[in-house]
């Protein structure tokens, strides 16, 4: 049995990725490497609970612990600020409340949002995992400084791109999102 470690995600909101059969490809290459992780050994996962890839994993990882009980995979959410949540409406604050209230844990880097706050949630993810999942369309972006972060920390890197996505025949599942 492999050594457990933690895998930590970066990726952009929703429109700053392509639409369509390209985003289902993309979607489906992070469900893929969350899998290899977890085959892997990876039993811990931080998300920092962003609109888009962010929310798009820790669902995935929430499917992983429901399909899969007995590895105990753990969801850990990491908010820039507390108040993170009163910013959305409708469906995307619901679906962040479902998806805090499923996690194993929660930590607030700060407690209102501050200059640098969403920075320091990226190096509280980076400085606690050995994996970086990130799905990338812009390197000029927060998401890009994330994978900077985590290469000059000696992670190991799985960077998801539209270029990926373009060379896939198909999905790896029905487990699509919108």
């Amino acid at each position: 049995m492999p050594e457990p470690f933690a895998v930590c995600f970066s990726g952009h909101r929703p429109e700053k990725l392509p639409t369509g059969t390209q985003l289902r490809m993309l979607q489906s290459l992070l469900y893929r490497e969350i899998e290899t992780a977890i085959r892997d050994g990876a039993d811990t996962f931080y998300t920092g609970m962003a609109r888009g890839t962010d929310l798009w994993a820790a669902d995935m990882v929430l499917h992983f612990r429901f399909r899969e009980p007995a590895r105990k995979l753990k969801l850990i959410c990491v908010l820039p600020y507390e108040q993170q949540i009163t910013r959305l409406r409708g469906a995307a604050r619901y679906h962040m409340q479902t998806v805090l209230h499923a996690a194993d844990e929660t930590v607030c880097i700060c407690r209102n949002y501050q200059k640098g706050c969403f920075t320091r949630r990226n190096q509280y993810m980076v400085d606690h995992s050995r994996r970086l999942i990130a799905l990338v369309a812009d390197i000029h972006s927060g998401t890009g400084q994330t994978i900077r972060m985590a290469e000059r920390q000696g992670l190991e890197l799985r960077v998801l791109n539209t270029e990926l996505a373009e060379r896939q025949a198909r999905p790896a599942h029905d487990f699509f999102y919108f």
